[in-house]
């Protein structure tokens, strides 16, 4: 049975696992699908997009640097994509409207808990970053019923917008990045910046992880060994990267579109085989 036609917007794009994994959950269910990547520049993205769903395009993913450009192009929203003001699914509706959608705090937490079984009740929560990544996930992180979400940037500008619009006050607050040090330690760490996309090192104070620390990267492969390697110093309990989220993000889309839901575990386990 064709499915359709499909990709996945980014800047750079050559090495995204989304056709792979989409492929993989498309062959689950016997499903042919054609699923490319794109590769468009920030100028060029709405035009992209345009192009591709007037071409029959179903659906697309969309990653860095798009994801806002995205939610911005989209005719209607999901409640995800507008809390979290960015958008990594677009949607061709049956009248050719797009609808834009975010699984990425869905995806995440999923990880954590179900694959991971790792309860967030009770955390007490960090986030670094501010960006679309952060935005992504922050209220999906207060959804699985964490205490407090402390928000770290190096703009403050930018982490206490994201509290602002976040608008819980007692229980979701920011901190000056300098005062990393003396801010107590966290149940769960996540690592929401773009450090280690760009190789750059976070320098973080081991006193972060508590005891029993969950840190969690939303990136995956080499990005995510920096932050990982200092959780594992930091003689956290657990150092997860953010592999597991990609899967599940994948999932969703794809139960978007097709109206099935893929079994992940299976994909999950091949990957991970090549990212340790």
């Amino acid at each position: 049975m064709n499915a359709g036609q499909f990709a996945v917007f980014g800047h750079p794009i050559s090495h995204s696992l989304s056709p792979r994994i989409h492929q993989a959950f498309a062959h689950q269910f016997g499903l042919e699908l054609g699923y490319r990547t794109i590769d468009a520049s920030p100028a060029a993205f709405a035009t992209e997009v345009r192009r591709f769903f007037a071409e029959e395009g179903r659906g697309a993913n969309v990653t860095l640097p798009h994801k806002t450009a995205a939610f911005a192009l989209a005719d209607e929203r999901s409640e995800a994509a507008t809390r979290a003001g960015t958008a990594n699914v677009l949607t061709r509706l049956s009248d050719g409207r797009l609808s834009a959608h975010n699984t990425d705090g869905a995806g995440m937490v999923r990880d954590l808990t179900d694959r991971h079984q790792v309860d967030l009740r009770g955390h007490t929560a960090l986030l670094l970053g501010a960006g679309g990544a952060a935005h992504g996930v922050a209220w999906s992180i207060l959804d699985a019923g964490v205490a407090t979400l402390t928000i770290v940037n190096r703009s403050p500008e930018a982490a206490d917008a994201l509290a602002d619009a976040i608008g819980d006050p007692l229980r979701a607050h920011t901190r000056y990045w300098e005062d990393l040090a003396d801010i107590g330690s966290f149940d769960l760490i996540v690592n929401a910046t773009s450090a280690g996309v760009l190789g750059k090192s976070l320098e973080l104070p081991f006193a972060l992880a508590g005891n029993r620390a969950t840190c969690y990267d939303l990136s995956y492969g080499v990005a995510a060994t920096g932050f990982l390697a200092w959780a594992r110093v930091a003689s956290a309990r657990y150092a997860f990267d953010g592999l597991g989220m990609l899967v599940e993000t994948a999932a969703d889309s794809f139960e978007l579109w097709h109206g099935k839901r893929p079994d992940t575990e299976p994909v999950y386990a091949e990957l991970r085989k090549i990212y340790g």
